[in-house]
């Protein structure tokens, strides 16, 4: 069955890191560009970052723009989030998300192939 999976969230003090991962089985990750996304409860899901497939080329959101870096490892069949000098404002589920033929110029808004189930971020002292 063919699936993302999340993990490395967890609570860290502001000014932490953390890294999240990716990880596809079922399907091989690096044909696809893959997306970072957080959602609040009760506000609308906001897109992190992305990464395309073949040219691994980023993009960022300006909230997250020099504190957030992705990278993917395709032999590991994973994409990665390290999270630098984290906030209270970070704090969010965090899922990742793939598109075969999407790109990461539309990716806060576009269509993904499949998505993962979440992994939970708190940014509090």
């Amino acid at each position: 069955q063919a699936q993302l999976v999340e993990s490395g969230g967890g609570l860290v003090q502001p000014g932490g890191s953390l890294r999240l991962s990716c990880t596809a089985s079922g399907f091989k990750l690096e044909y696809y560009s893959v997306a970072w996304y957080r959602q609040v409860p009760g506000k609308e899901r906001e897109g992190v970052s992305c990464i395309e497939n073949s040219i691994d080329s980023a993009n960022y959101a300006d909230s997250v723009k020099g504190r957030f870096t992705i990278s993917r490892d395709n032999a590991e069949n994973t994409v990665y989030l390290q999270m630098d000098g984290l906030q209270p404002e970070d704090t969010a589920v965090y899922h990742c998300a793939a598109a075969l033929w999407g790109f990461c110029r539309d990716y806060a808004s576009r269509k993904n192939d499949y998505w993962g189930q979440g992994t939970q971020v708190t940014v509090s002292s």
